[in-house]
Parts: C-alpha cells; structure tokens; sequence
C-alpha cells in the first residue's frame, strides 16, 4: 500500500491519480482510496475550516471514523484475487495517525510504503487552491475569495499538528517542490523502486502533448502490415499539411520537441517540419514477426489459428517471433516516464499499435481497451494532462483514407 502525506493544496492526489494510472498501464491491478472523496459521500459536501480543526473533538472523532474506514475498505479490497497496490489519499499529517495505519496494514500482511508530498513555494500552493480546490464539491456556489479564506484556514489547522517523516516511520519517499529535492527511506525491490523513479521524473507542469500517426505509406495502400515503407503520395501531402498546423500552433517556439521512430515513413514525416527531431527505436510499430509484410487476408488463409487467436485477446496475442500489445506497452515505458518529466510541450510522429498504449496511458483506460482505439491517419490528437483527467482535442487535416492496415 501506499500511503500519501502532506498538508492540503500539495498536489497529493494528482500524485495519487499518476501513480495508479501508470502502475494500471503496466498490468499491476490499482486503485486510489480518497477520504476526502468519503468525506462528501458520508456527511455531504460543504464542511467549513472548523470541522478540520484539531481542537474540534466531534471533527475530529468524524475524521478518524472516516479514514480508518477507508483504510479498512482498502485492505479488504487488496486482498482480492490479482490485486496489487493500494493508494490510500489522505492527508496523514500526524507521527500517530501513520503508526495506526502501519499497525493495521502489518496486521493484514500487507507492505507500505509512505509518499510525503512538501511544497515550501507559496505562490505554487496558492495557484493549487485556485485551480482545483476552489471547483471542489465542497465550495460550490461559494465565492471565489471567501472559498479561498476558508480553506487557507483548513491548511493552517492542519500545519498547526503537522509532522514530517521520519526514519521511524519505515519505508517511505519524499518529494520536495515537485521533485527539486528526493529523500529516501527504506526502499527495497523492484516495484517500490520502479515507483520511486517514475515519481521522481512526474511533473504537474500543463503542456500539451500532440500524437499523430505518420502519413499514409505505400504499405498502407497495398494494406500490409509492418514493413518500413516510404509515404505514399497523399502521406506526402499530410506531412506538409502537419508541418503547416505546427507552425501556426506553435510559430517560433523552438520549446517543441519532436520525436519519430526509426522506421521511414515517420521520418519522412516530421521532415517538412525543418526542426531537430529525436528518433526512439522503442517508438517503433509492433514487431509482427513472420506475419511482416502480408496482408490480414494472406494471414487468415494461410495462418489460421494465429488469425483467430488474434481476434480472440489483441492485448495479449503475440505475432509469431513477434510482439504482443503488452510487449509494446512494457517497452514504452521509457517513453511514458520522459513525457512525464517533460515541462514542453511534445510532438509523437509514430504508429498505430504504440499511439494507442500511449493513448490509453493519457486516458487512463483499461488495457483491454487498448488494441482497440481509433487512431486514424493524417489526424493530429492534442492531449492536454491535467490534474484530474486528460483533455482531448483531435485535429483532422484532410480527409481520412479508405485504405490503411490495422495494427
């Protein structure tokens, strides 16, 4: 499990969106537990500072019944069949309410590892208040100054009990003005370091990201799959439609990064853009091993069973000395973590099979899902990440192709 803390306005929850998002993308079952969110379910939404100040023993005695409930509903839900990390999104700002849910988790079995969230920067703090929690449930039809006076007031009874990590408290990461500075405690094993490295790259900057696949290619007229054709005619004619909308988008900022796989029609592409341009080989199409080249039609009539099993689980059948969906997604991996840690905007020219991984990451969407979202051609797809969510623009710059194979 792991166990967020920091005091309110700090960026704890869109951490804990991140994590569960990323960790679900990479097949390991996950789930956010929010007290907050309990909170409103169980007493409605609304309550003023004062229901969160530590001298306040019926807001007090409210909250603890609450977060224990959470936690308690989380453990159970861990203990399910194929379960593998619990985010339990709380403030767990006390020494002592750490060690209660510690002791409880130990006593289920269960690992924890804690994620202290510290902002020193007030102006940050203050852009948070007014970006996401003055549109919270609890401060609707309030105004906008007095929302903000009153939950200033909720962080200050909070910063009035507040108590650091400390070594006692076991395995734990902490993260000081979105990663400027890393302590850590405690971390041992893959998945516990696998999390520390991807929160440590993760930024909560807004920016957009553009994903697009290459231009229409001579396989995709003669609908092959794979290959490393050269663009068709009319792929040549997207790339110079694509380099138009990024110069009336972005004009002279040279802050957009460009990035292509290693295979041609992507490079050719980008190339009208007449900027630097990074190639990735893990941006590379699935790899369809003995079926590269052919047709579906040639693969149903001479391969069968590799048609149909295709046809039964996209996620996890593998092309013969090929790749799977999954196969793609694990290597992506190094692709999702630098777009994390970027704080520019960033430009993905690449193929059907890996915009959709990357697609689902973006949104957040179930893996089975993946194999199966529209990624059309000569269409740009303009993600903007936000705290809550992802939004999602798309950009058609001519008229789809009747033709193109299917990843």
């Amino acid at each position: 499990m792991l166990v967020m803390v920091g005091l309110p306005a700090r960026g704890k929850t869109h951490t804990a969106q991140k994590l569960c998002r990323y960790l679900s993308w990479l097949g390991y079952e996950s789930r956010v537990f929010n007290v907050g969110e309990r909170r409103r379910a169980s007493l409605g939404a609304g309550q003023s500072h004062e229901f969160f100040d530590p001298n306040n023993p019926d807001g007090l005695l409210a909250r603890r019944k609450l977060a224990l409930s959470v936690l308690d509903e989380l453990l159970d839900w861990l203990h399910g069949e194929g379960r593998r990390v619990g985010i339990y999104d709380a403030t767990n700002s006390t020494s002592y309410r750490r060690q209660l849910v510690r002791r409880r988790c130990e006593a289920a079995h269960c690992e924890v590892q804690f994620v202290e969230i510290v902002v020193s920067d007030e102006a940050v703090v203050e852009a948070n208040v007014r970006e996401t929690k003055l549109s919270s449930p609890d401060y609707v039809g309030v105004d906008a100054d007095h929302a903000a006076h009153d939950f200033r007031a909720r962080i200050a009874h909070y910063e009035s009990v507040y108590e650091s990590l400390r070594e006692e408290d076991g395995s734990f990461v902490r993260l000081i003005d979105r990663g400027r500075s890393v302590e850590m405690n405690g971390i041992y094993g893959y998945l516990p370091a696998r999390i520390v490295f991807f929160l440590i790259n993760a930024q909560t900057t807004t920016r957009q990201i553009w994903l697009t696949r290459h231009g229409e290619s001579e396989f995709n007229l003669a609908g092959l799959i794979g290959g490393d054709s050269s663009l068709s005619p009319r792929g040549l004619q997207y790339a110079s439609s694509l380099a138009s909308h990024v110069r009336r988008r972005f004009a002279d900022d040279s802050s957009l990064e460009i990035w292509t796989s290693t295979l041609r029609r992507t490079v050719e592409t980008a190339a009208p853009l007449n900027r630097a341009t990074l190639r990735w080989r893990v941006l590379d199409e699935i790899d369809a091993g003995i079926c590269d080249s052919l047709s579906y039609q040639q693969i149903a009539e001479t391969m069968p069973r590799e048609f149909e099993a295709r046809a039964q689980d996209k996620l996890r059948y593998r092309y013969p000395r090929g790749e799977s969906y999954r196969d793609v997604i694990q290597r992506l991996d190094r692709v999702i973590v630098e777009l994390e840690r970027y704080r520019t905007p960033v430009l993905v020219i690449a193929h059907q099979a890996v915009l959709r991984a990357l697609y689902s990451y973006f949104m957040d969407m179930p893996r089975d899902d993946c194999p199966h979202v529209s990624i059309p051609l000569h269409t740009v797809i303009e993600l903007t990440p936000k705290a809550y969510g992802c939004v999602e623009e798309r950009v058609a710059l001519e008229p789809l192709v009747s033709s193109g194979s299917s990843s």
